[in-house]
């Protein structure tokens, strides 16, 4: 199993997996977002990923103002920097454009390895050695189709309802 907590594993992966290991690491993204516990996820870590796939890092943020002025201080110089907040998440988010790859940072009062977004995709990367190559492939036709990542493992899994819950019950 991979340690998703450590991005070196990003280095033995396909071109786009160490393009974007080479492109946290040459802008110490991981490292300025360290006091926030930040995690890569979503579907470049777990191979999934189509061409506008970007990076997700989820963050641990336990005071939204000093976060929200960390994410101006460190990242509002990048092209097309923006911030957000998702009262549905009670989170806040930046975007921005770097090295090939937009970028976005998704902080909640939540530890990261709590986080759903976390929990989702060791789920999904479970089911993926589970159920081998041309699975993967499916899901990344459906992606490419339009579908999000869940609905697509969802479809796939004849899974009905709300795809994001139903995959947290899974339970791997």
């Amino acid at each position: 199993m991979i340690n998703f907590l450590n991005i070196s594993y990003l280095q033995l992966g396909n071109e786009r997996q160490q393009r974007a290991y080479q492109v946290l690491i040459d802008n110490g993204i991981l490292e300025k977002l360290s006091p926030y516990y930040p995690i890569l996820v979503g579907t470049i870590p777990i191979n999934v990923d189509i061409e506008n796939s970007d990076l997700d890092i989820i963050c641990e943020v336990l005071h939204k103002d000093e976060f929200i002025g960390q994410l101006n201080k460190l990242f509002e110089h990048e092209k097309d920097f923006a911030i957000s907040e998702s009262p549905k998440f009670n989170a806040t988010k930046a975007t921005f454009l770097m090295g090939g790859f937009e970028i976005e940072i998704f902080g909640q009062n939540i530890p990261t390895i709590q986080q759903n977004a976390y929990r989702h995709m060791l789920i999904e990367y479970k089911l993926l050695l589970e159920k081998g190559e041309k699975f993967r492939q499916e899901i990344i036709d459906l992606k490419n189709q339009g579908y999000k990542t869940e609905p697509a493992f969802a479809r796939l899994l004849g899974i009905e309802g709300d795809a994001y819950e139903a995959l947290l019950k899974l339970g791997y």
